[in-house]
């Protein structure tokens, strides 16, 4: 029987293909800029072929992910303020399985809380014009967005004389849901808490 590889040795095959093709050791040679010859002529073809490359081999690692049901999740943990939390997040390079979206959604209420626990106090903005601008908003704004999300995710940006506090709230595909790449069934919003009189800047 052969050994399905775990989701850890997939990440680390993934960054082997990624520096490979960064390096040119891997190109893919049929890969236009725009397929218009005008527009080709003056973008460089390598850059474009190295990640074409790797975009290849990253749907060969999905398939494979599909395939023998390896798990896109990562478990990490995050401290603020004295108090930890252990949350799943799909990893930036694999995908979500159904599975993965089960957990993911399972774990929303224990973030949601430890989020406001961490977050008591703080000024909050939704981030809005593509992460552009910020609106504030109030905790009970957070509860509504929450209402039509399923899962969410958490990060921080923590300095000497600085704190923001990033909560992703999102539904669909999460590999989908960044950057509006899989808009309108996957997508995010991204509330951002700030000590007072601060504003954010991730």
């Amino acid at each position: 029987m052969t050994k399905v590889h775990t989701t850890e040795e997939l990440i680390e095959i993934l960054a082997h293909e990624r520096q490979a093709c960064l390096t040119g050791q891997r190109l893919n040679l049929t890969a236009k800029a725009s397929g218009n010859p005008l527009i080709d002529k003056f973008i460089k073809s390598d850059g474009v072929q190295k990640f074409t490359a790797y975009q290849d081999f990253k749907a060969t690692i999905h398939r494979y992910q599909r395939e023998n049901q390896v798990s896109g999740i990562v478990w990490r943990q995050i401290a603020l303020k004295g108090k930890t939390l252990r949350i799943p997040e799909v990893d930036a390079e694999l995908i979500a399985l159904p599975s993965d979206m089960e957990t993911l959604k399972a774990a929303k209420a224990d973030l949601l809380a430890f989020w406001h626990e961490v977050t008591a106090g703080m000024d909050l903005y939704l981030s809005v014009n593509n992460g552009k601008d910020f609106r504030a908003i109030a905790p009970a704004d957070v509860l509504r967005i929450s209402y039509k999300t399923e899962w969410a995710g958490l990060c921080k940006f923590e300095k000497s004389d600085f704190l923001e506090i990033i909560l992703q709230m999102g539904w669909g595909k999460p590999e989908e849901a960044v950057y509006k790449r899989g808009w309108p069934t996957s997508g995010s919003e991204y509330i951002h808490a700030v000590n007072p009189g601060n504003r954010p800047i991730c």
